[in-house]
């Protein structure tokens, strides 16, 4: 029984997500005609694809940090372009396929077991890179909620004292485990890995980078919404926080109907085709475009590695180790 809720169980909540979902959206939306989005879209200036293209960019190069720091972290030496690689094709992948931190580690643990960590080693990179995103998320919310507080007032009625003041509470969160990291405290195990106090160095790294990818992502979506229905970067921001949290524990493919809902919720006085428009381009250069080249990259490494584990052995020598890195790392 537990196997098959193991293996069911994700996919049916993230389809169960979708059409419930989708069907509050198109409770939202049904006086939103088509010809609306298609003039949203070509109002987009091309000024505005490449901010949120290089948006993008900065967004997955920050992505790529979060393992550069978790390997850091673990002691392992992995050069920069094979990290940069392995960390766009898990998260490209796993954001389109829901259940992210399930799919992210199987994605890793076929690609740096090649480069010598073991399963224990890996679920500890795909935890620590879990807990940069969610402490980059918790820190620029508690930002947001202090800068800005009227941006949570069509999720709850709180006044804007009080939602200021659990800002302030939020970032003492954050403040608290850059003091409990201080503490000196010895590893602890997990099975036969001893996992270290993460250092202060360690520590600011997480603090920069997930900000950075979070910043990175929602800029895409405030480049490419008109000033009319632009209410400024941190409401953008805040509005993104929400939504694609909302999306990752829907475990919905792609947060596919969640991330609309949630964004057009926190942002009511928006003109919808507008923020649609935007989302559809958050989605082809934040998924689908990574997706599709994450894809290639799948199919470019397996095609390696068959080619290395089932190559004849050199005369005379041994068979080639199978688990040898893969010759683009």
């Amino acid at each position: 029984m537990r196997t098959v809720l193991k293996k069911y169980g994700w996919p049916v909540i993230g389809l169960a997500a979708v059409v419930l979902s989708g069907w509050l959206l198109y409770s939202e939306l049904r006086s939103l005609s088509f010809d609306d989005l298609v003039d949203s879209l070509a109002a987009i200036g091309w000024h505005q694809w490449l901010l949120a293209a290089a948006s993008t960019l900065v967004a997955y190069a920050a992505l790529a940090w979060y393992d550069r720091i978790g390997l850091q972290f673990l002691g392992k030496t992995v050069p920069w372009l094979y990290i940069a690689v392995t960390s766009f094709t898990t998260y490209a992948l796993s954001h389109n396929i829901g259940a992210s931190v399930l799919s992210g580690a199987v994605i890793r643990y076929r690609a740096y077991s090649r480069q010598g960590l073991t399963a224990g080693e890996v679920a500890v990179l795909v935890t620590f890179c879990s807990f940069t995103f969610a402490l980059g998320t918790v820190m620029l919310a508690g930002l947001v909620l202090v800068l800005e507080p009227h941006v949570a007032d069509h999720i709850t009625e709180l006044p804007h004292e009080l939602v200021r003041i659990l800002g302030f509470v939020i970032l003492g969160a954050v403040a608290l485990y850059v003091l409990f990291t201080r503490l000196p405290l010895r590893p602890f195990r997990i099975g036969s890995l001893l996992v270290p106090r993460p250092s202060g160095g360690i520590v600011a790294r997480q603090l920069v980078a997930a900000p950075i990818e979070l910043i990175g992502a929602a800029a895409i979506i405030y480049f490419t919404l008109p000033e009319h229905s632009n209410p400024g970067f941190l409401i953008v921001l805040g509005a993104f926080l929400a939504s694609f949290s909302a999306a990752l524990l829907s475990h919905a493919p792609g947060g596919l109907g969640v991330l609309e809902l949630v964004f057009l919720t926190v942002l009511p006085d928006a003109n919808p085709a507008d923020v649609l428009a935007a989302l559809i381009v958050f989605r082809l250069f934040y998924l689908l475009l990574p997706l599709a080249l994450s894809l290639i990259v799948v199919v470019v490494f397996e095609h390696s590695q068959f080619g290395r584990e089932n190559a004849p052995p050199a005369k005379g020598g041994p068979a080639p180790p199978s688990a040898a890195p893969p010759g683009h790392g």
